[in-house]
């Protein structure tokens, strides 16, 4: 695991699944107490949690675009992937692993 967090790559995929998992608890958690329960705060506390992780990962995916000379398709799909539900963990899987493999 520590392996990681030696490239930059290996940290975007750190990265990623942080994210990742925090819109899954926002999407399926805290929207569920903020909106049936009426109990907001989780969700003030994981939305801003959440939301420097979505910025942190769009630097993040920027910056190796511009570092490593990654396509615009690259570059999209990965973006991409970070609006999506469960969309981090697929860029992992088919572009970043594929990515380091090389």
């Amino acid at each position: 695991m520590l392996d990681l967090f030696k490239t930059q790559l290996g940290r975007l995929r750190v990265l990623a699944f942080v994210e990742g998992v925090s819109f899954l608890i926002i999407l399926f958690i805290t929207m569920p107490l903020k909106y049936i329960f009426q109990m907001p705060e989780p969700n003030q506390v994981f939305g801003l949690a959440h939301g420097i992780l979505f910025v942190l990962y769009v630097l993040a995916v920027v910056q190796i675009k511009i570092e490593q000379n990654w396509k615009l398709s690259t570059t999209f799909w990965a973006l991409l992937a970070s609006v999506v539900p469960f969309g981090t963990f697929w860029a992992d899987k088919k572009i970043f692993q594929a990515i380091e493999s090389q």
